[in-house]
């Protein structure tokens, strides 16, 4: 789906993925490149809930929670995506190459190899990522958003 927002031009929407602390489900979070940390692995805010929409393969086919999406394509939740969470992709409109070219190489991977091959950046043990694995830095954050985040962070510990 994320895919299919990118070939319409909502290529800086991201996603941070990971897996649940029993193991059992991989997890996603879909937000735009603002708010991910500057490694591209990790959303900054999840407490900005229109901002993060997440999803856990515990949900089997109902993305995001919605009751009206199993059995629907890619391009099918990309459409509906667009009309319910219009902020991530407002904020996530525009180009980010590098990021679109990282995640066709993961799609092809996931394919081949089947959701062991998902990404995980995140779980409650530790992890050895190959680089190669992991998406590229967001360079669209300006300085101060970047202050402002670190900011965001120090008043949440």
């Amino acid at each position: 789906m994320v895919h299919e927002l990118h070939r319409v031009g909502y290529q800086h929407v991201r996603f941070s993925s990971g897996m649940s602390p029993s193991g059992m489900h991989w997890r996603c979070s879909i937000t735009h490149a603002g708010n991910m940390s500057d490694d591209g692995m990790r959303v900054v805010d999840y407490l900005l809930n229109e901002d993060v929409a997440s999803y856990s393969t515990g949900s089997q086919d109902q993305f995001f929670d919605w009751p009206d999406v199993p059995g629907r394509s890619a391009k099918e939740l990309a459409t509906l995506f667009v009309e319910r969470f219009p902020r991530i992709v407002q904020i996530g409109k525009g180009r980010d190459w590098a990021y679109a070219g990282w995640l066709t190489e993961v799609i092809g991977r996931a394919e081949r190899g089947g959701l062991s091959s998902l990404p995980v950046f995140f779980a409650d043990y530790p992890l050895d990522i190959d680089p190669i694995h992991m998406p590229p830095p967001v360079r669209t954050r300006t300085r101060w958003q970047r202050a402002w985040a670190a900011v965001r962070c120090t008043r949440r510990n």
